[in-house]
């Protein structure tokens, strides 16, 4: 008989949910093993990882399945230790990463606010010793020392992922086309979703959607470009991203161009880790590609 464990909406909301090929495969390895072979993780029987799992087991109940108990001193706790675990997919895209990101920090900046206030009770009650640590690690700079990023990309993360809830909270489904890629909104358009007042929030997420690329009628292939057709091309697209029209400021600028570094040091870091083995086969071409960039930075600095 399936045990019954509970699904909290707030944690299973954190897990990006898997692609319908995923989940397929899943279940099939479920059933050829006859058993789950990594046990679900719970706490107080609330499943904090096994979401996926669970929900298989439950259309098929005779598969045998083991429980770990897992404990964590408030659910802000178990929601960080959530998002860090789903860090280690190595199939999230970046807007999935990101959002992971903003959600572990939004969790451990409530948490250490939780704590605060429980060591700020005791202070006033005149009880217990002073126990609360006077010149902490910023919660930004601590997640973004775990994670090899920079502070301000942690902390834009935490606007990133409260504007898609927003967004998912007035338009149910937006969700996953940000997080799956199949829109692409800015950054500061998705963070904007959480500040605008609520009956405002409908319009500006179909807005987001204006950036989905519509779906093209059949063409007869084209001849292939030749190099300097394709920079001519990538010039002109360029050219036209982030056109000052008055609503662009530096900080804007700056902020896209980070994002874009740290998407570029997140995919090579992505590839080189899921790829051991093809290092050694691509080393010329790495040190190559390398090489151009230290040269374009080395060439902006310059210029700037």
């Amino acid at each position: 008989m399936l045990q019954h464990l509970t699904i909290d909406p707030e944690f299973a909301s954190k897990i990006p949910p898997l692609r319908e090929e995923e989940m397929k495969q899943l279940e099939e390895n479920i059933l050829a093993d006859g058993v789950v072979i990594n046990p679900l993780i719970v706490w107080n029987g609330v499943i904090v990882d096994g979401h996926n799992r669970y929900h298989i087991l439950q259309q098929h109940p005779e598969i045998q399945f083991t429980t770990y108990e897992k404990q964590f001193p408030d659910r802000y706790a178990a929601i960080s230790w959530i998002c860090k675990n789903q860090l280690g997919r190595r199939n999230l895209t970046p807007q999935q990463f990101k959002y992971l990101i903003g959600q572990q920090y939004d969790a451990e900046k409530l948490a250490e606010r939780f704590r605060g206030n429980q060591y700020t009770s005791v202070e006033r009650s005149g009880c217990g010793q002073n126990v609360h640590n006077q010149n902490p690690e910023r919660t930004a700079e601590k997640i973004a020392r775990e994670n090899n990023l920079n502070e301000k990309y942690v902390r834009r993360a935490g606007h990133f992922a409260q504007g898609v809830d927003a967004a998912e909270e007035a338009v149910p489904g937006i969700k996953q086309e940000i997080l799956t890629g199949s829109i692409k909104p800015t950054e500061k358009a998705v963070a904007a979703i959480a500040k605008a007042p609520l009956e405002e929030r409908p319009a500006l997420v179909q807005q987001l959607r204006q950036t989905k690329e519509p779906d093209k009628p059949k063409e007869k292939p084209t001849p292939k470009r030749s190099a300097a057709e394709t920079l001519q091309a990538i010039q002109d697209i360029s050219d036209n991203m982030l056109q000052s029209n008055g609503e662009i400021d530096a900080d804007d600028i700056c902020a896209e161009l980070e994002d874009a570094l740290d998407t570029m040091i997140f995919r090579w870091d992505t590839c080189l880790e899921n790829n051991k083995e093809l290092r050694s086969a691509c080393r010329d071409g790495i040190r190559s590609l390398t090489d151009k960039g230290i040269q374009y930075l080395k060439e902006m600095r310059r210029t700037t």
